[in-house]
């Protein structure tokens, strides 16, 4: 981005800024609000995000399936003459995907090299803290994180900054985030989950990762990594609810479209089923479903 883009981009953001909002252009040229410290799982997320190899290939092959775009489309609605906010919005495949015309479409992410991708997509680029919003409150018609708060340290702040910034009337929805009960793996589950790589090595199947991109992709799992990992049901309830949100919370496997709303949980593959019932986990049910979608309605405002 040019130092006039930047100029562009920091003044379409004003008006969705909060009044101490402390915003500048950084060294890549991006608006960006100072982050004092980046914990570690910053750091990893910020890397692999950003790498311009493999920031290209999540692009590209990440949320970008027909299945996904129908059970977003039908969880958001048109984002046609809305201002949305998506928290976490890496190289931008959430909107590159469900498509539309945002009166502003803003995103956030802590990382340059995402940001930049994402700005070339259509996104307002925003570097800064998802936990430190420097967003004006009901300042969005929709806000969306998807497969982001498990990324986070603080999955509970974020999803508190989130609904922070919806109008009344507006959605924040949110999805992919690891459930706990269904990443529970112990005894020979959890080992087939360790050793699932070499399987797939040998298998020569597409699900095989590279040392080095495994690993620095892992890095960026912060609570997707070991049993008890994951988020709940219940954190969206007792976060969301009391800040005058309706909840719906939909568990779900990654194979399903619009039926997620109806409250299918799809089907997942026969070795992530195989580890959970050596794990004493019956698959078949919604606890056993890989992720959570989440759709918020607010329906009255309320100071956080």
């Amino acid at each position: 981005m040019t130092t006039s883009n930047s100029s562009v981009a920091l003044s379409l953001l004003e008006p969705h800024l909060s009044s101490d909002a402390e915003i500048s252009i950084n060294e890549e040229n991006l608006p960006a609000c100072e982050i004092p410290s980046f914990s570690p799982s910053m750091e990893a997320n910020s890397y692999f995000f950003g790498h311009p190899v493999w920031g290209e290939e999540y692009f590209k092959t990440s949320h970008r399936h027909d299945k996904f775009r129908d059970r977003w489309q039908a969880a958001t609605g048109s984002w046609d003459g809305k201002v949305i906010v998506d928290i976490g919005c890496g190289p931008g495949n959430l909107y590159a995907t469900i498509g539309g015309s945002p009166k502003a479409l803003i995103g956030v992410d802590i990382s340059s090299g995402a940001l930049k991708m994402a700005e070339q997509v259509g996104y307002i680029p925003l570097l800064a803290d998802a936990q430190n919003l420097p967003l004006a409150d009901s300042c969005a018609d929709l806000v969306v994180a998807n497969a982001t708060i498990h990324h986070c340290d603080d999955m509970a702040k974020v999803l508190a900054e989130a609904a922070r910034l919806v109008k009344p009337g507006g959605l924040l929805v949110t999805d992919k985030d690891a459930q706990s009960t269904a990443l529970n793996l112990k005894g020979l589950g959890l080992f087939l989950r360790e050793i699932r790589f070499l399987f797939y090595r040998i298998m020569r199947s597409k699900h095989y990762l590279s040392p080095e991109y495994r690993k620095a992709r892992q890095a960026t799992e912060t609570h997707n990594q070991k049993p008890g990992d994951g988020i709940t049901p219940e954190v969206y309830r007792q976060i969301l609810e009391p800040l005058g949100f309706k909840v719906k919370v939909l568990p779900h496997n990654h194979d399903l479209g619009v039926e997620v709303l109806e409250g299918k949980i799809g089907r997942m593959s026969w070795e992530r089923r195989l580890a959970q019932r050596l794990s004493g986990i019956n698959p078949d049910t919604p606890e056993a479903a890989q992720s959570i979608m989440c759709i918020a309605k607010r329906t009255r405002s309320n100071a956080l």
